[in-house]
Order: structure tokens, then C-alpha cells, then sequence
């Protein structure tokens, strides 16, 4: 099967997984902003990559406006994030992102990325500057708060290769 990976990019971590993904599956790999909706039907699987920003995936337009035209292709979504991935984060993410009727035949991974402020493009580092000034304001902070903190001055990579796997496995059984 013609397999191309698609990403969206702002730091680095998605283009290091879908880098990882094409490799493994000797796929081709396309920069999202350089992606177009007659490119992808040229293709059997569609994986589309991109980093969650508020819980959003950046480039999923791509898949949902068109989700109609490419609903028949083998369609699979990852997003990194520097969160650890828990059952109810992964819930919200496919909830926020997809319709029900997406979440039945597109298949969703999550890859823990990182967070590297340096990175950060203005407008985003504006907001995590309001995030982390709100969370400095409470009196009492969850575990996940504390771990915001001590990264947004201290740059986390959690990329690993081995990550992929999962996806690696589910492309290869189709």
C-alpha cells in the first residue's frame, strides 16, 4: 500500500516522529503546509502528524474538512504533547478533535513530544506566559501543574523512537 506521512510542525518533535514513521515504513513524507487534498488521494494511508496546542491538533483540517472525500483511505492521526497521555487526556483530545462518526475510522495515537520554550513561536509563548502566571497564582497545585512549571524554563524531550511502535505495528497489519 502507498503509504505518506503528513506533519505540522512548530518545535520539532511531530517532524522527528513523522521523520521516524516514513523511515519505518519507507513512506513519503510531506510538510503539511505543502499538502494538498489531490496529493493525499493519491495514497492508500494517510497518517497525519501534529502537536497539540490547547488540546487542538495543528494541521487536522487537513483530514476533518476533507474527511468525507478521504474516509475510504486507511487514515491515521497521531499528536505529540508534553502531557503523559492518560486515558481521560487521550478522551478529551479525540473528543475536542473528532466527530464520532472520525473517531470510528481514523485511528489515533498519541507520542509524547516535549516542551522547549526557546522554540515557542511568539504568539504561543505569550500564552504560556498568562498559563504559567494563572497556575503561579493558586495556592494549591496539582502534580501536573508542578510539572508545567519546572519545564517551562527547563527545555523536556520525551521523544524516543520506540514510541512508534504501536503505529508502526497497526500500518504494517493492514
Amino acid at each position: 500500500m502507498k503509504t505518506v506521512v503528513v506533519y505540522r510542525s512548530k518545535t520539532g518533535f511531530t517532524k522527528q516522529y513523522a521523520e521516524w514513521i516514513a523511515q519505518e515504513l519507507s513512506a513519503d513524507l510531506l510538510e503539511g503546509n505543502n499538502t494538498s487534498l489531490e496529493k493525499l488521494l493519491t495514497y492508500d494511508v494517510v497518517i497525519l502528524g501534529g502537536g497539540l496546542y490547547g488540546s487542538g491538533i495543528n494541521g487536522l483540517k487537513l483530514i476533518t474538512k476533507n474527511f468525507q472525500t478521504l474516509k475510504e483511505k486507511q487514515l491515521i492521526v497521531f499528536a505529540t504533547g508534553a502531557c503523559v497521555g492518560r486515558e481521560n487526556e487521550i478522551a478529551g483530545i479525540l473528543n475536542k478533535n473528532f466527530t464520532l462518526e472520525q473517531q470510528q475510522k481514523i485511528k489515533f495515537f498519541y507520542l509524547r513530544g516535549g516542551y522547549n520554550h526557546s522554540l515557542v513561536n511568539p504568539m504561543d509563548k505569550f500564552l504560556m506566559t498568562l498559563l504559567k502566571w494563572k497556575i503561579k497564582s493558586k495556592k494549591t497545585l496539582t502534580p501536573d501543574e508542578k510539572g508545567l512549571l519546572a519545564v517551562y524554563d527547563h527545555p523536556v524531550n520525551f521523544t524516543r523512537r520506540k514510541n512508534i511502535e504501536k503505529l508502526i505495528t497497526y500500518v504494517l497489519q493492514l
